[in-house]
């Protein structure tokens, strides 16, 4: 929802009631993930997407329908016969996407949440979109690690829904819980969509280099909050690294050991070390290489830059386990050359790392697109 918050939150504002198509399930190869939202304005405006493209004329239809009724659906799109080109999901996939009507007074904690949000705390929203009574259809729960809002109207449902809620929220996963009626854990009958909205994952990047700078540009734009740090201020400036949301002029491993030590560091961060300069790479990947979470550690270097860091890495005394969490020379063989090039290389990495791909030509394999 974050990329839509803005305008919803407008609308909201203006007392305006708007549809809100959200992609709480998906199968096989759905082109979007769950939390994926379009909206029908009051205008009846389309903002946003739930399939990127496939399925969004459906959405906004019953959109449409559901400004009308203000009864919330939830409705499965997928290719199973030939209807299905009547909605146009033609990747294999399948959504379930539950459409309700949000305004002011189904939805009175929206302008809290989504101050939480632009702040950086850490909050979730649980909404019921299942339920054998109607009647619990779409009622909600804003939860976070201190406390909760809201009930669906049954304090043992409420109970196991927050309980769980903290945990995904603690992780920044985003899924639908299934319960029984009442809030039974081994039950079924109740589906409840917890859409997470924890802090912006991290990227920090050691090395004020033109490398550096094209790291940066394609980290702002996968949705990182991006910090360059370098411990020469010559080098370490604002205006050489427009796209960065700090820019850090302080020795690399003293920097991210006090980021770690304050909690800033979770298991979303991503770190990439392109100093290639043992005086500021080796202490610093000493730090990070014996994080517990990170979810991305890689340095940039020739191999034989790569084969001295190990060497180094190992006389300060690093594991074999700890060596190896390490990506280096950071990046997939795309033949890069250019900085641009080379961060694209670096992009592809993590992004594989993240989701579990092999890296290779899609047009070369089989088997799912979306890991």
């Amino acid at each position: 929802m974050r990329d839509v918050l803005d305008r919803l939150l407008a609308w909201w504002e203006a007392g305006e009631s708007v549809a809100v198509g959200t992609v709480v399930a998906t199968f096989q190869s759905a082109p979007r993930p769950p939390g994926a939202v379009m909206l029908v304005g009051p205008g009846l405006e389309a903002v946003g997407s739930v399939s990127g493209g496939c399925v969004e004329g459906a959405v906004y239809q019953l959109g449409e329908e559901i400004l009308e009724s203000g009864d919330p659906v939830l409705q499965r799109y997928g290719v199973s016969d030939e209807s299905a080109f009547a909605v146009g999901l033609t990747c294999g996939g399948i959504l379930d996407v539950f459409v309700e009507k949000v305004d002011r007074t189904s939805f009175p904690e929206l302008g809290e949440v989504a101050t939480d949000i632009a702040e950086g705390r850490p909050v979730a929203v649980a909404t019921v979109v299942a339920h054998p009574d109607p009647a619990r259809l779409g009622k909600r729960l804003i939860v976070r690690p201190g406390g909760h809002d809201g009930s669906i109207g049954s304090e043992r449902a409420d109970d196991a829904i927050v309980d769980d809620s903290r945990g995904l929220l603690a992780n920044g996963r985003t899924e639908t819980l299934e319960y029984g009626p009442d809030g039974q854990r081994r039950g079924e009958g109740m589906r409840v969509f917890v859409s997470s909205y924890a802090p912006v994952p991290r990227l920090l990047v050691f090395g004020a280099i033109d490398f550096a700078a094209a790291v940066a540009r394609l980290g702002a734009f996968l949705g990182y909050r991006v910090t360059v740090c370098d411990a020469r201020a010559v080098f370490a400036t604002a205006s050489r690294f427009p796209s960065a949301d700090d820019v850090i002029v302080d020795w690399p491993h003293r920097y991210l050991a006090g980021e770690a030590a304050a909690g800033r560091i979770d298991d979303r961060t991503v770190i990439c070390v392109l100093t290639h300069d043992p005086k500021f790479d080796v202490p610093l990947l000493e730090v990070a290489l014996r994080l517990p979470q990170v979810a991305y550690i890689g340095a940039m270097g020739s191999r034989r830059t790569h084969d001295d860091r190990l060497k180094r890495l190992r006389e300060a005394g690093l594991s074999a386990d700890e060596v190896a969490r390490l990506a280096s020379p950071i990046g997939l063989d795309l033949g890069a050359r250019t900085p641009e090039e080379t961060a694209v290389s670096i992009a592809a990495e993590i992004i594989a790392q993240r989701w579990g791909g092999a890296g290779q030509r899609l047009s070369s394999a089989a088997g799912p697109i979306h890991h």
